[in-house]
């Protein structure tokens, strides 16, 4: 066995090797309907020539970190692998299209594999973030699919681009920098890495957007611009690239990991309902982890073997007993249940109060909070999730201290208050302008005055939506992300409420011109009711 490969099997608890025999075949040539050729990499051992196969269908190579985590683990147990480059991407031919090939490319990829005479009738598919997309691209059409292992992704990316019908800047921007440059040499990479986070940070603060693909990539950068030009949820355009609908029709096995901090998040947790609402039973896995967490790695594939192993090679004993298992933060313990949500949980609203303050009374008489949000200067992000290193969570003191940033906490807790489940929040407020977004974020407050971001999430309002009450107070639902953490007895829960988040979502001009074009710039002034009418609170699943 390869030196890379015991020590990656020590750092990831791995179960032993079957063999250190893995034969490789690069550069396979694997053509396509249309005449193009994509390039794969067949890892397999001469002892079982006819094993399962597993299919890794990446943008990002398939040498280096992919064919050693993705092939190479795999085939020293117990399976084949085939790791294909996408379109357009490392000697694959044709142009990369981010979404819109990996249908089509992945279902002719499947039937040259089932003509191939070392295909042995069974095939699994893996991977994490884009890898995980071009598995639900062919998962409803391919008969041979027995498993599927998906990370950190979702079975339709439009979310991701567009969170709460705002724009993902940061993770789009980081994305396409990424792509655009992964092909050159390590050394001129780390060589650039300074100017381009330099060029990262103008891009993030330039107007119009449809500009700032030439920024971070220096090149216009086709599939970002459709992204900006296709807006609406209702856009045909996106239909193409929406493999939700197959979720339900699905009859293979689904193992999904995610992270309280991921970007894929609500996207992973929506395709585990999904399933569950059609009777599978899929396992679930949440950990503390960012996108690219190091640590989540190890339980991708140790949990990926364990998958494949029950249900390609009928081995038994491998799985835990209960299918979902998450972890809490506070008290950094996995749990485990039957299901997500998981029952004994009661949604108990918590009220902001005057003063500040942030308790489970009902406000009584007091004045609305009011702040100016603007645009020229925009709320920053702190933490949260995006594809930045400015991701997980962090202190938020700073960005609390600013003026456009409205703060409530409790008082010190006298018992330790358990919140597992969707969080969300039901303010009532009004603004100076119809085009405007209100960002809310929960943050535990330890004894040393850290304020650490949980969950939060964004509402974007336009002209008529919400419609106004007739005091002329909006009130406004604001989905949060869902958690699993305990405040700690002596610890403080705390609400933030902003005018956005950026450039984890693009701040909101205030003008309603169009998303790729707008540079015009309009403050606005808010207002955020707490009083026995307007009784605003985030509501928290607690533990009962």
């Amino acid at each position: 066995m390869r030196i890379r490969s015991r020590v990656l099997a020590r750092l990831l608890k791995l179960p032993p090797a079957d063999t250190a025999a893995v034969v490789v075949d690069r550069d396979l040539q694997v053509p396509m309907r249309d005449g193009t050729v994509l390039l794969a990499d067949h890892y397999y051992t001469l002892h079982r020539p006819t094993a399962p196969t597993i299919l890794v269908r990446s943008p990002y190579g398939r040498g280096g970190f992919f064919g050693l985590l993705f092939a190479r683990t795999f085939a020293e147990r117990g399976f084949q692998v085939l790791i294909q480059s996408c379109r357009g991407t490392f000697g694959s031919g044709g142009t990369f299209n981010a979404f819109r090939n990996e249908e089509r490319d992945g279902l002719d990829t499947v039937d040259w594999l089932r003509q191939q005479p070392w295909f042995g009738g069974a095939m699994a598919t893996v991977g994490p973030s884009y890898l995980g997309l071009v598995q639900w691209a062919v998962a409803a059409e391919a008969s041979a699919l027995k498993a599927m292992a998906v990370q950190v992704s979702s079975s339709e990316f439009r979310s991701l681009v567009y969170p709460s019908e705002s724009f993902g800047l940061d993770t789009a921007l980081t994305w396409i920098q990424s792509v655009s440059h992964q092909e050159e040499s390590l050394l001129r990479q780390l060589l650039a890495g300074r100017r381009r986070a330099k060029e990262m940070q103008a891009a993030a603060m330039h107007l119009p957007l449809c500009e700032t693909d030439r920024i971070v990539a220096g090149k216009r950068v086709g599939f970002y611009q459709d992204w900006l030009e296709h807006t609406t949820p209702d856009d045909p355009w996106w239909q193409e690239v929406d493999f939700s609908d197959t979720v339900s029709t699905l009859a293979a096995p689904v193992n999904l990991i995610g992270g309280w901090y991921d970007i894929f998040l609500p996207h992973i947790l929506a395709d585990y309902t999904r399933l569950r609402e059609t009777g599978q039973r899929p396992y679930l896995t949440i950990g503390p982890w960012t996108h690219a967490s190091p640590g989540a790695f190890s339980v991708m594939i140790r949990e990926s073997l364990a998958w494949f192993r029950t249900h390609l090679l009928a081995e038994s004993g491998l799985l835990r007993e209960e299918p979902v298992r998450v972890f809490v933060m506070g008290r950094n313990q996995w749990r485990h249940f039957p299901d997500w949500p998981p029952s004994g949980y009661e949604a108990q609203p918590w009220f902001l109060q005057s003063g500040s303050g942030l308790g489970t009374q009902p406000p009584g008489d007091a004045q609305p909070d009011r702040y100016r949000y603007d645009p020229a200067n925009p709320t920053p992000s702190v933490g949260g999730s995006s594809l930045s290193r400015n991701s997980g969570p962090r202190d938020n003191r700073e960005v609390e201290a600013r003026l456009d940033v409205l703060v409530y906490t409790s008082p010190a807790l006298d018992q330790d208050v358990e919140v597992i489940g969707a969080v969300r929040a039901e303010l009532f407020v009004t603004s100076s302008l119809p085009h405007t977004d209100f960002f809310v974020r929960l943050c535990d407050v330890d004894p040393k005055g850290r304020s650490i971001n949980i969950s939060d999430g964004l509402v974007r309002l336009s002209p008529g939506e919400p419609a106004v009450g007739d005091d002329g107070v909006w009130q406004i639902g604001v989905e949060l992300w869902a958690t699993a953490h305990c405040f700690r007895k002596g610890h403080r829960i705390r609400v933030q409420i902003a005018g956005g988040s950026h450039p984890r979502y693009t701040r909101n001009t205030g003008s309603g011109e169009p998303l790729a074009t707008a540079t015009t710039l309009i403050a606005a002034d808010h207002a955020v009711y707490h009083d026995a009418q307007h009784p605003s609170a985030i509501v928290l699943p607690v533990k009962s």
